[in-house]
């Protein structure tokens, strides 16, 4: 019997990939290497996972072809980047010949060798990819700047050459810039966790590199420092600000036993923590992960886009070769005239707009939404997210806190705090999820629970009873105290009973065997997000709103309505959530399902896009839901919606102009209005238009 090993996988980050038909021809060579049965390069990333065996060597080798720097994803090199005179000095030069040679007079030969010293100062890189790329028969833009730039010295245009040649250069250099700038948002959460760590071990503090910190050593945090770990404080309070990872711009308060994460920030005590993960699997960690895979994944747009540019540069060419040899061929036409508009017809068909029309406008808006703490699993889900118009929610800790709280004190013959003071002294010996809302809001409102509540006694279904400071005190259902004494229950008191229970809140009445003393009415209580939430998401153009519960039709009905969700569903079994779900898809195509990512999975996998709750530190809604709100603030909605239709709108817009452009463009060669530089104006322009059009993601606000 044999045994299968799994395949060998490396991944390696790249330093200087910065175009996308790049991104491909790199990951090309790299499939060729000896050992590599397969590789992929996440162009948003700047990632590439390779799938066999091979040096780093051939690596650097199979990316030489643009100066591409490849090293091991986890290589703590510090990357620094060159002076702009340095890193252009070439192009600077190129663009001082080109002044020079407009300068001098025209078609001389002193303006000729000028300008041709830009074009091979400003053009050497690119001939070196395009004349190898032309002998390869593949076909880039690379291949068509170079047959164009040398065809127009050829045809003596060398002033149209030189102009082609320095705004190529401009263009690749503001796309490079903008596409580092697009990866800044990922290159903030990988910054925001530190790499070393104040750690006690065997009764001394050590500095320790986050990759030696193992579960169960306890780390100190000073204040003003971000913690390098996720884990457990054991001692200490303070304040943490949590932003890295919910979104959270509002500091939250910890203290013993509370669960923090690694890169938030400890503002005011001294923390010792105790980690619960290892490096590779702190949250921060896990949604860097995430984003990047996110990133790489291509939206259906992207694959379209993918798809279209492998047929449309050879179909430039062979469109540039019939404007060049038709017309002299068989209507008489000029060759220097007609081979001119030929090459325009190559500089404008250049893709570079269409080509990063959709990666930049996806990596933008992924890495958008994970700095405020939103993280969207792909660019399919940020695309169908887009297209949502229904959506539906799950009660119990979405809509709502996901535990009760005492919402009304209603005291008859005390004071509300010796009404809630009795109340919580005898419910403190009770494990039910009702008693310990009771005890938690008289702790909060710092009463004195010291005294001991005697001879307790539980009524299963009813209620309790016991014994404080030696009076015997009934606490339970309406209809217990009833049981008591049934004239405790006066007409008025009902009336406040049912209205609150309309409410769909759980009354518990306090008294003795002769009076009751008041009423204490829980409820799960409705986020304070969530009906600012909900206003939002019908701004945003959302028609439908459900909620999907299993709890009873009165509570349904109350928090829908005091919400304003257009149809209420309750008493469900997981199964019927699922048709429903369904259901809502038959009628309005793309829906969403809004959950804690634990339950309700079948409706969550059903929907178009499945949105888990609170995902700071649970792995199960990283894992199961598409797109997952990081914090427990359901307003993270409105903007994950209001993002998605902006990126939706923006990549529509980009593709619709990069092919307007070009198709406007190439009208211009019949009356021969097409000039070379105003070929690669056309081209450049439009690059950097959709690069600016997409980069307004950056400004979309929550």
């Amino acid at each position: 019997m044999s045994t299968t090993h799994p395949e060998p996988k490396q991944v390696y980050r790249i330093q200087g990939l910065t175009c996308a038909n790049c991104a491909m021809k790199f990951e090309n060579n790299v499939k060729h290497l000896a050992g590599v049965t397969n590789a992929t390069v996440n162009f948003g990333a700047s990632k590439i996972t390779v799938y066999g065996e091979t040096t780093l060597e051939a690596l650097q080798k199979a990316g030489s072809f643009d100066n591409l720097k490849v090293y091991p994803e986890k290589a703590k090199i510090e990357l620094q980047r060159e002076p702009l005179v340095k890193a252009y000095w070439n192009v600077l030069l190129s663009g001082l010949f080109l002044i020079v040679g407009y300068a001098l007079p025209e078609q001389s030969i002193a303006s000729v060798l000028v300008f041709a010293a830009s074009i091979l100062f400003g053009g050497y890189s690119l001939f070196m990819k395009g004349s190898k790329n032309l002998f390869r028969l593949q076909f880039d833009m690379n291949t068509l700047m170079t047959v164009a730039v040398i065809g127009a010295s050829i045809l003596g245009e060398w002033s149209e050459g030189a102009t082609v040649v320095i705004l190529f250069a401009i263009s690749e250099a503001l796309e490079r810039h903008a596409m580092e700038k697009a990866r800044q948002s990922i290159r903030t959460l990988i910054d925001a966790a530190p790499k070393v760590a104040l750690v006690r071990r065997n009764q001394h503090e050590v500095t320790l590199d986050v990759d030696e910190i193992m579960v169960g050593d306890i780390m100190i945090v000073k204040p003003g420092q971000k913690l390098a770990m996720d884990g457990i404080i054991v001692k200490g309070t303070s304040t943490i600000n949590q932003a890295p990872i919910t979104g959270e711009s509002v500091p939250v308060s910890k203290t013993m036993h509370d669960e923090v994460f690694a890169g938030t920030l400890n503002e005011e005590g001294l923390l010792e923590v105790k980690v619960t993960k290892r490096a590779d699997d702190t949250t921060i960690a896990k949604i860097i992960h995430l984003v990047e895979e996110a990133q790489a994944q291509r939206a259906p747009a992207q694959a379209f886009i993918d798809s279209f540019a492998k047929s449309y540069t050879p179909a430039i060419m062979v469109v540039a070769i019939a404007v060049a040899l038709v017309p002299p061929l068989f209507l008489s036409g000029s060759w220097s005239e007609w081979v001119y508009r030929g090459l325009a017809v190559l500089v404008v068909g250049c893709p570079c707009a269409l080509v990063i029309s959709t990666p930049i406008a996806i990596v933008t808006a992924i890495g958008k939404a994970a700095r405020c703490g939103v993280l969207i699993k792909g660019g399919i889900y940020l695309e169908e997210a887009g297209r949502v118009n229904a959506i539906a929610f799950d009660k119990t800790g979405t809509l709502t806190k996901g535990f009760p709280e005492v919402t009304e004190l209603i005291a008859f013959l005390h004071d509300e705090t010796e009404l809630l003071r009795i109340a919580a002294l005898l419910e403190k010996g009770s494990q039910h999820p009702l008693a310990s809302a009771i005890v938690r809001r008289a702790a909060s409102s710092g009463i004195d629970l010291s005294a001991p509540a005697e001879d307790f006694q539980s009524v299963t279904g009813k209620g309790i009873r016991a014994k404080i400071d030696g009076k015997t005190y009934y606490m339970g259902s309406p209809a217990y105290l009833a049981e008591i004494n049934s004239d405790m229950l006066t007409p008025a008191i009902s009336i406040r009973i049912r209205a609150l229970q309309q409410e769909g809140k759980t009354v518990m009445a306090l008294g003795t065997e002769s009076d009751i003393l008041g009423l204490i009415a829980v409820a799960d209580d409705i986020r304070d997000s969530s009906k600012t939430a909900l206003h939002q998401l019908k701004q945003h153009g959302i028609k439908q709103t459900m909620m999907l519960t299993g709890d009873n039709q009165a509570t349904a009905k109350a928090i829908g309505n005091r919400l304003g969700i257009t149809e209420i569903r309750a008493e469900l079994l997981p199964q019927t959530k699922l048709h429903l779900i369904k259901q809502l898809k038959d009628e309005y195509s793309s829906v969403a399902m809004v959950g804690d990512g634990v339950n309700d999975a079948p409706a969550l996998a059903a929907a178009s896009v499945g949105i888990a709750m609170g995902g700071a530190g649970t792995d199960t809604a990283m894992e199961t839901a598409d797109i997952v709100l990081m914090g427990d603030d359901l307003r993270k909605l409105p903007f994950t919606i209001k993002l998605s239709r902006k990126a939706l709108a923006i990549i529509k817009q980009n593709i619709a102009f990069s092919i307007g452009i070009k198709l406007l463009a190439l009208m211009l060669i019949v009356p021969g209005w097409l000039t070379l530089w105003l070929a690669i104006s056309a081209d450049m322009g439009a690059t950097l238009i959709v690069t600016a059009n997409s980069l307004r993601l950056l400004k979309v606000n929550e």
